[in-house]
């Protein structure tokens, strides 16, 4: 029988599944992974312990269920999406058990992190062979789904080449497994052994070569690549190597990546102990500002050799250039350009970029005729696509614009992954080389594969899974490719609802550790609903309308809630979502759109610069009126703030009134023109006296702009979007001509600089040339203080290292000669969201990942944060005084 929602839930209840949730928010959550396809899950289930998923099995079949197991969602041909029960073990299930060095093994939960796993088995001079793109976030549980490779698998092998044992539970009713199997493939030994295993990256189907008798009747190494269609991995034992510190990486340029696929079987014969050979499209380089510099070529080769091997890959190459990367540094920052192929791509033409032909594979020799023919077929079909990968594997990704917002755009879809599968079988490829065949493929295998083979796939899923309940729909009797696709024509006639298709679900902003800024809140909480990912997919729901009823639904509340809008997607999401953006414009359209009453937090805090500016003239006395118990609590009480946060003061004399009292500026043109912003202005104002004195110290003259210029941002990150924007173009009118004398303009408040040059823009469509103090002195060349001995711990505010840029600050800094740690992510305050009540306990937890304890560990250091909002989370939690940069050059001065 099949049970009702409410029923499934009080079943796997009954069975100790605590963590199950039918919400509309889990739902929306979950019903996409990184890939093409919508399919809305029952419930979604996060198991605390590996026992519970022997309970899900269980009420799987007496519900008559499926089970569809996600790893970390990042499942690019839609195998990680399902209708019953989807379950979530990255949140729970998370544990390293054990390493044995001497066995060089790790046992471990199947929602490890992979990147976790590598830091576990680092200090044993260990590595787990195998490393996808999005190590840093998936999951081994899900490598072991789909046989994940990576850049190195070349010198490790393939995560079914680093299996030594599994812990798996088949599906309901299985019985016999391993000997049923066995017999199944001893009854068609010639038939497996010509047709499966033919080359490394033949991962499609089920990978039946594993139980030839000759190959140890491997039913472990078997199952990996079966993309939870056959079992549910409870543990998994894996291999790992020695991690060797001497590779040296030589970059090869070509002329195009088709002949940069013809020099790879010359490079594989001079260099057997090459770990990657990669294959890079210059249109992915050229979106990433700042990256190292490339020999000449459209297309290279990342070949990653030992020292001794350099020499020969080198004469070998045939390459119009190369360049041998010693520098670790350089080295690293090339290889995040790989990583980020996914999300770069998909961005990388003039139309979106999709998923869907993404991983398929042939053997290295045949690489540079199946390139070719594949950009014909391309053209054929009026379609573009880069291509890169694992060339040395003869492994190609590739993100295509297909058509979808165009009537026929999934018929040019199904039509063109239809001709690629036949082309590839001229080549004697593999649909799938390390993503599995999924949604996307399955229907496919068809033309991979003869009768006999898929019969073999039909008869090992009836002995491992008889009742069909396991992640039905993929590789046996499998949904057409174009059922289930999501929706990329929104409904709703909004620029947002284009904006939050961006998100292609690459998971980036799910790793659970970062050295960026995104995504704070999931740092803190490690909950789906709070990444950029999830919020993206509930928006995109929203704007659907058909399971989250637009922008008053309650599952958009939940989503957005604890976005911080911080900004830090904006620069470290790949494919460019701007959270923050899409937060102000969805409570715009919940508000003031469609009428819902706002909370007291928005008129009060959301609009903090209207009251700083009406408190001026009697600060000293808000101030100490505010110093009173019964007032403070009042006070917080009325304007939604939590009662365990402190009010900041205002400024006993505003910078402005501090500099002119109430004459005009004086009557003289400036060498530096200081912005006065409203946090600088009325909070901060020793951020400009500083700025002034030190810059007069070196011989240069500002003077501060007398006029009221607020950027608007407290009314943005609140939603009110329609004052905002007249805010804005009021400030712009205003600083427009002191930017236009040619006389530098600087901005002191990071957020609100921030703001001029990303929302301003956006609402205005005005662009203004204010420089961060970093920016103004290194344009003016001006001569820095020394700073030999100072040690920095640096907090650069989250719209700082977003938006603007904190570079120019730790050239300064180093320049001087101080020692600076540079701390990632958000201080956790974040403006308005840290002071609201309900968000206390979360702006600590993000104040905790990175923040306090670069602080605590050094203990003698400056600590830098020119953010308004960094420098009072500081004083609330630690209790530490704060410098600007403009505060810290002064503090040098020569008396």
């Amino acid at each position: 029988m099949t049970l009702e929602t409410p029923d499934l839930v009080a079943a796997l209840r009954r069975r100790g599944v605590t963590d199950v949730d039918d919400s509309t928010l889990a739902r929306a959550l979950y019903s996409s992974d990184a890939s093409l396809y919508r399919v809305v899950p029952q419930v979604v289930v996060r198991p605390r312990h590996p026992d519970e998923l022997e309970a899900i099995l269980d009420v799987s079949a007496e519900a008559r269920t499926p089970v569809t197991m996600r790893g970390a969602g990042t499942s690019i041909a839609g195998n990680a999406v399902g209708t019953g029960i989807v379950v979530d073990t990255l949140k729970h299930l998370n544990e390293v058990v054990s390493i044995d060095a001497e066995s060089r093994t790790a046992v471990v939960q199947p929602g490890v992190v992979h990147a976790d796993l590598q830091r576990a088995a680092a200090p044993y001079g260990l590595r787990f062979g195998p490393d996808p793109s999005t190590h840093t976030r998936c999951t081994i549980g899900g490598m072991i789904g789909n046989n994940a490779c990576g850049s190195r698998a070349l010198g490790y092998g393939r995560t079914a080449d680093n299996v030594v044992a599994l812990d798996a539970a088949y599906g309901p009713g299985a019985t016999d497994v391993e000997a049923r199997l066995g017999t199944l493939v001893d009854q068609h030994l010639a038939h497996v052994r010509t047709s499966f295993g033919r080359f490394t990256r033949q991962v499609s189907g089920y990978s039946l070569e594993h139980l030839l008798p000759e190959n140890g009747r491997s039913v472990e190494r078997f199952l990996v690549g079966s993309e939870g269609t056959l079992a549910v991995v409870r543990s998994a034992t894996v291999r790992l190597v020695e991690d060797d510190p001497d590779r040296h990486l030589v970059v090869l340029g070509y002329p195009s990546m088709a002949e940069a696929a013809d020099a790879v079987p010359a490079l594989l014969a001079v260099a057997p102990s090459m770990t990657a050979c990669e294959g890079l499209d210059s249109r992915i380089v050229d979106l990433v500002p700042g990256a190292p510099a490339l020999p000449r070529g459209a297309g290279w080769l990342f070949a990653e050799v030992p020292a001794a091997e350099t020499a020969a890959v080198i004469a070998a190459s045939g390459a119009l250039e190369h360049r041998l990367v010693e520098d670790a540094r350089e080295a690293a920052a090339l290889w995040r350009i790989r990583e980020d192929g996914a999300g770069l791509a998909a961005k990388s033409l003039f139309r979106p970029a999709y998923s869907g032909w993404e991983d398929a594979a042939v053997p290295p020799e045949r690489l540079g005729a199946w390139l070719r023919d594949f950009d014909e077929l391309l053209k054929a079909y009026d379609l573009d696509g880069v291509p890169y990968g694992h060339f040395g594997d003869g492994c190609v990704h590739v993100r295509i614009d297909f058509p979808f917002a165009e009537a026929d755009g999934a018929q040019v879809f199904r039509d063109f992954l239809t001709a690629a599968a036949n082309k590839l079988r001229d080549h004697g490829g593999s649909l799938s080389g390390e993503h599995g065949d999924g949604r996307a493929r399955s229907e496919l295998l068809a033309t991979m594969y003869d009768e006999e083979s898929l019969r073999l796939f039909g008869a090992v899923k009836a002995i491992c899974d008889p009742d069909n309940l396991l992640n039905p729909g993929n590789i046996v009797d499998p949904a057409p490719l174009d059922a289930d696709l999501r929706p990329t024509r929104p409904r709703a006639p909004l620029a947002l609802a284009d904006q939050v298709h961006r998100c292609t679900g690459v998971g980036k902003c799910v790793a659970p550790r970062t050295a960026g800024v995104m995504c704070p809140s999931y740092l803190a909480t490690r909950d789906e609903k709070d990444s950029t990912r999830g919020r993206s997919r509930v928006l995109q729901e929203a704007v659907d309308g058909t399971l989250v009823k637009g922008f008053a639904d309650p599952a958009v509340d939940q989503a957005l809630d604890l976005c911080l809008a911080c900004k830090g997607c904006a620069s470290d999401c790949p494919t460019g979502v701007d959270m923050a953006t899409y937060k102000a414009e969805a409570l715009h359209q919940k508000h003031d759109v469609l009428g819902e009453r706002r909370p007291r937090s928005h008129f009060l805090l959301g609009q903090l610069p209207r009251w700083a500016a009406m408190a001026a003239p009697v600060a000293p006395l808000a101030n100490r009126m505010m110093r009173l118990k019964p007032v403070q609590r009042m006070a917080r009480a009325t304007a939604g703030i939590d009662q365990r946060r402190s009010i900041p003061a205002f400024a006993p004399r505003t910078l402005r009134r501090t500099l002119y009292g109430s004459r005009g500026v004086p009557d003289v043109v400036p060498d530096v023109w200081i912005w006065a912003d409203s946090f600088s202005d009325h909070f901060f104002p020793g951020n400009g006296l500083a700025a002034i004195e030190w810059l007069a110290s070196v011989g240069v003259t500002a003077r501060v702009i007398n006029d009221d210029a607020c950027c608007g941002l407290t009314w943005i990150t609140t939603g009110q979007l329609d004052k905002a924007k007249a805010i804005l173009e009021r400030t712009v009118r205003t600083l427009a001509p002191y930017v236009a004398s040619g006389v530098p303009v600087v901005g002191l408040e990071p957020s609100c600089l921030a703001t001029l040059r990303s929302d301003a823009v956006e609402m205005t469509g005005t662009t203004l040339d204010v420089l961060t103090f970093a920016e103004l002195v290194e344009r003016l060349d001006l001569p820095l203080p020394d700073l030999s001995g100072v040690e920095v711990v640096a907090q650069p505010h989250c719209h700082h290292a977003s938006i603007l840029g904190w570079a120019a600050d730790k050239r300064l800094l180093e320049g001087a000669g101080a020692t600076v740690t540079q701390v990632a992510g958000c201080c956790g305050l974040a403006g308005n969201f840290g002071m609201e009540q309900g968000h206390y306990e979360v702006s600590v937890a993000v104040a905790e990942t990175h923040l306090l304890p670069a602080v605590r560990s050094q203990p003698d250091a400056v600590v830098l944060a020119d953010g308004m909002s960094c420098r009072v989370q500081l004083d609330d939690l630690a209790q530490q005084p704060t410098m600007h940069l403009a505060e810290l050059f002064a503090s040098k001065i020569e008396k």
